[in-house]
């Protein structure tokens, strides 16, 4: 058994990491530490594992050594302290931003301030499985994945890959959020008459996940606009891009089911009957699969690309579990085989 430690188990993702690793088959959680909650049982905080651990949570400094030790900490905390990490753990899953972008500048340009930790950049393996899957394997560090980066990548890969997209036009991505990505703390935003009903433009231009989606797909003319609606879990990715040369709907289905093939987590949705025809992120709640599909205008060439998934899940913790999988030796589906809820 894997003896793994959580630093920041009382937030969302903390929350999910608890999930997924008290009922891993190959793991045994050590400690999972919280400042403000030290003391206290687990499902005092996480309210869904009442009766299944008696596990408390710890104060930071008590942490001790274990043998992967996961961080689920603000942006920023993590960089600070990597040193001290790494040092009671061989290996460290990151599920935040610090270790995400491996050029400095692009790191200042997205994150407004210098790097805490700039020796350390190289040394992290980018989290997601779909795109690092053999660096990841036997790997010491890997880092987090954004959430609507990762709507945006997988929603963009088969296109990016078959090398059907028309690099000199823009790439337009509209990404739908739930309240959950603002995470556990409460703020003006996220109180219920403000939140409630709302569809709201968070970010219209210059989101700092657009760092990651250059990065992995190796575009440069990407324009991401993030709303909030009135979703907790979820993420939908519509991506907007046009042809490099004339395309039927055949050679995007050749394209997707390439791509989705080689993933254990990416599922082809494009239904000719149902309300469940393009991915629909409520039908992925609590679940690690990410569904991809696509709409063509054949007359103009424009390709609307289109990824659901839970962005607790796929973009952040179940993403954090199967990076572990890759690096321990395990089944990389090992304890994410859960398939999400219908109806919720």
């Amino acid at each position: 058994m894997l003896n793994v430690s959580i630093v920041g188990a009382s937030g969302y993702v903390g929350g999910e990491l608890l999930r997924l690793l008290l009922w891993h088959p190959q793991v045994h959680v050590a400690q999972a530490t919280s400042a403000r909650n030290a003391g206290k049982y687990i499902y005092q905080v996480h309210p869904n594992l009442r009766g299944r651990s008696s596990l408390q949570f710890v104060h930071p400094d008590r942490l001790e050594g274990c043998d992967l030790l996961f961080l689920a900490l603000p942006h920023g905390e993590a960089a600070k302290a990597i040193e001290r990490y790494a040092g009671l753990a061989p290996r460290l899953v990151d599920c935040s931003a610090d270790f995400r972008l491996r050029d400095l500048a692009a790191y200042k340009r997205w994150y407004k301030d210098d790097h805490a930790a700039p020796t350390w950049l190289e040394r992290f393996v980018y989290g997601l499985p779909e795109v690092s899957r053999e660096q990841l394997r036997g790997a010491s560090y890997a880092s987090g994945v954004g959430c609507n980066a990762t709507a945006t990548n997988l929603a963009l890969l088969p296109l990016v890959r078959a090398g059907l997209v028309d690099e000199t036009k823009p790439v337009l991505v509209e990404v739908k959020v739930g309240s959950s990505e603002g995470g556990a703390e409460a703020s003006e935003s996220s109180h219920h008459p403000e939140r409630a009903g709302a569809v709201r433009s968070f970010a219209p231009v210059g989101h700092r996940h657009t760092a990651e989606v250059e990065l992995i797909t190796g575009l440069r003319n990407v324009h991401m606009s993030v709303t909030s609606v009135e979703l907790v879990r979820g993420a939908l990715a519509t991506a907007q891009v046009f042809a490099a040369r004339p395309v039927a709907e055949k050679d995007l289905w050749q394209a997707y089911r390439a791509f989705a093939k080689e993933q254990p987590f990416v599922r082809l949705v494009k239904e000719r009957q149902g309300i469940y025809r393009y991915p629909e992120p409520k039908i992925l709640a609590g679940s690690n699969y990410a569904d991809i599909g696509f709409a063509l205008d054949e007359s103009t060439g424009r390709i609307v690309s289109i990824c659901a998934l839970d962005n607790l899940m796929k973009g952040a913790a179940g993403s954090a579990v199967q990076c572990m999988n890759l690096m321990c030796g395990f089944a990389e589906t090992a304890g994410l085989e859960f398939p999400g809820l219908h109806p919720v």
